[in-house]
């Protein structure tokens, strides 16, 4: 895969250590909506259970769309959905063992595996989903859908732009609000991004001691 920006910054430590949540941007900034696919596009490396790719991205980016959107957003989320150049919506996508043949398909057709393998794959993953249950299926798309949304927070940032992951929306209306089917796709999270017109709330973690237990 190849991309066509190159990121404004490259320095990692940078990005991973720097990146704190945005939660006021500057209005005045746009970002054209071939950036926003570019940076969608990067964040889709990241890696999914069996190369499903469970996911599934709403662009809001209009004053228009914003405010259909605030109708599923609770109301102390309305600062970043106003001012964000653009709020893109992480979904997953609980069927999307149902094109898993034409995903390893190209794989196989790109001479990144042999046919014993791609046989193989048919023959073990594709119906342990076909079979799976729905609880299965969503778990699975909320593990993928959280991945790519934080790759895309981080090349928001790789961009030359500040980010926020939110959560606070109304799920039981939002899959609707966003013109989705609710029967095939999970909301995961908001990710509003923009140039910040504030400096953002630098936070304390815990020591990681306490988080830890070695086996």
């Amino acid at each position: 895969m190849t991309f066509k920006k190159e990121l404004a910054n490259n320095n990692f430590s940078d990005v991973i250590f720097n990146r704190h949540s945005v939660r006021l941007f500057d209005p005045q900034v746009k970002i054209y909506r071939d950036e926003l696919q570019e940076m969608i596009a990067q964040a889709t490396t990241a890696p999914s259970a069996c190369n499903l790719q469970s996911w599934h991205f709403v662009v809001i980016d209009t004053p228009e769309a914003k405010e259909k959107f605030k109708k599923a957003v609770l109301k102390f989320n309305y600062p970043q959905v106003n001012t964000a150049s653009a709020i893109i919506f992480v979904v997953g996508d609980t069927q999307s063992h149902t094109v898993y043949r034409e995903v390893w398909q190209k794989v196989y057709d790109d001479h990144k595996i042999t046919k014993e393998k791609l046989d193989q794959i048919f023959g073990t993953f594709l119906p342990m989903y076909e079979n799976a249950t729905p609880e299965f299926l969503q778990l699975d798309a909320t593990i993928d859908g959280s991945i790519v949304a934080m790759q895309l927070l981080l090349l928001a940032r790789a961009h030359g732009y500040d980010a926020n992951a939110f959560s606070g929306v109304d799920f039981k209306a939002i899959i609707s609000t966003l013109r989705l089917d609710p029967k095939r796709y999970i909301p995961i999270m908001g990710v509003a991004i923009g140039k910040a017109a504030e400096k953002p709330l630098e936070t304390t973690r815990y020591d990681s001691k306490t988080q830890v237990d070695f086996l």
